[in-house]
């Protein structure tokens, strides 16, 4: 591999994925070429334990390329790929995102390059949210606007790949955003790694709802902005008030719930009962009667007896949650919930499969009800486009890419509507 561009593999969530995008563009800026880069993630072990394989695989396939690690899982246990020999450059988050980094990678400095660049990520306090315009399928753009959290979930060794929490300022938010829709984007999706805490950081410390109001007023040629995943106890008023009266705000979250019982929650240290997680279910659905919901839920996590995982399972329908995504317990070393009492591992995959399968159920009952009702759907493809429940939709003759179409719903297959 000689004069190529630069490979890059990407694990994990989308802010992985956005930022990924970024360090493309870094690199070619930079004249990299002959390098293979792989962003990491850390939220399990079994995400390093993939990492780790891909990397393997990555060398056997690119002997003479000069492989570089990066990522959450970099950031938190930099030896680890340090003392891999496929591995050439382990860099953390903060200095994947500098541009002297990469010029540090370009060709002619091969061999000059430090082993480990690995800064503590605690000490960052800003977030480069205004490196790249957005990146997805040309009808939809995922925009940075915060990184890092401040909250310390027992489970997760997140924060510590990421750091504390951090804010794109507003201004700079809503001229990325301007940009997108000139380009002719028709959806945006605001991401970071915990969006509800946006705004602490900047002065006068607004909240996620007065960015979201803001863009709106702001970009008013934006057909659909779409939040991701979000934590229900910190949304704040003019949020709640964006869910009532803004059409233009999708009628989809994405609720960080994790556990239905209290002690469990408790335990994780999350900051809301299974309680709060109902009323604001309840309260959101009330003013947006539309409205969708997908969650995080973990399955087994230690001390999880039978009735509390029934919790769990009743939240389901006492949220009357949609898209689930179900995490059987795994231990990550370095935080506190691998030190407690664990559970059965065959167990936790029994609670695992039964979650999915009352996601499963969930999500059968959301398409037999749309069954002849219309929607108005951003096609991403020829044949396929999605609601704003962000429910695939697919279609049996082509439609003009990228753009939102008004069709009828005929049924639905497997976890697709058809129209």
């Amino acid at each position: 591999m000689t004069k190529n561009a630069p490979i890059f593999s990407n694990h994990g969530c989308r802010l992985n994925a956005y930022e990924t995008e970024a360090m493309k563009e870094l690199a070619t800026a930079a004249g990299v070429d002959n390098a293979i880069v792989v962003n990491t993630c850390a939220v399990t072990s079994q995400a390093v334990r993939k990492a780790r394989q891909d990397i393997r695989k990555l060398r056997r396939d690119y002997p003479d390329a000069k492989l570089i690690v990066t990522g959450c899982a970099a950031q938190t246990e930099p030896d680890t790929f340090a003392n891999m020999g496929e591995v050439d450059v382990v860099i953390g988050n903060t200095e994947k995102m500098d541009p002297a980094t990469w010029a540090g990678m370009a060709p002619d400095l091969i061999g000059q390059t430090e082993s480990v660049q690995v800064d503590d990520i605690m000490s960052v306090t800003e977030t480069a949210g205004h490196l790249i315009d957005g990146f997805g399928t040309r009808s939809r753009a995922y925009v940075q606007v915060q990184n890092g959290c401040d909250h310390r979930c027992t489970f997760c060794i997140i924060p510590y790949g990421r750091g504390n929490s951090r804010s794109v300022p507003a201004g700079v938010v809503v001229d990325q955003i301007k940009r997108l829709v000139d380009t002719g984007y028709n959806e945006v999706v605001l991401t970071g790694v915990d969006l509800t805490s946006w705004g602490a950081d900047l002065p006068a410390t607004p909240k996620l709802g007065d960015l979201v109001m803001r863009i709106l007023k702001l970009v008013p040629d934006l057909p659909r902005l779409r939040i991701s995943s979000i934590d229900s106890i910190e949304v704040d008023e003019n949020l709640m008030q964006a869910i009532a009266t803004e059409p233009r705000l999708m009628p989809h979250l994405h609720l960080s719930l994790q556990h239905g019982d209290d002690m469990i929650l408790k335990r994780m240290k999350r900051r809301h009962l299974r309680d709060d997680a109902i009323a604001f279910c309840q309260e959101a659905r009330t003013l947006r009667p539309d409205m969708t919901y997908g969650a995080d839920i973990i399955a087994g996590f230690p001390t999880e007896t039978d009735d509390m995982f029934a919790n769990s399972l009743a939240l389901v329908k006492e949220c009357d949650l949609t898209w689930l995504h179900v995490f059987p317990y795994s231990p990550r070393p370095g935080t506190p919930a691998a030190k407690m009492p664990p559970v059965n591992g065959k167990l936790i995959k029994q609670r695992a499969a039964a979650l999915r399968a009352a996601g499963t159920a969930q999500v059968d009952r959301h398409l037999k009800a749309q069954a002849g009702k219309t929607h108005r759907i951003l096609m991403e493809n020829a044949r396929m486009g999605r609601t704003e429940q962000f429910t695939e939709v697919l279609f049996d003759t082509d439609q003009p890419e990228s753009v939102i179409v008004q069709a009828q719903i005929t049924g639905f297959a497997g976890q697709q509507l058809t129209a």
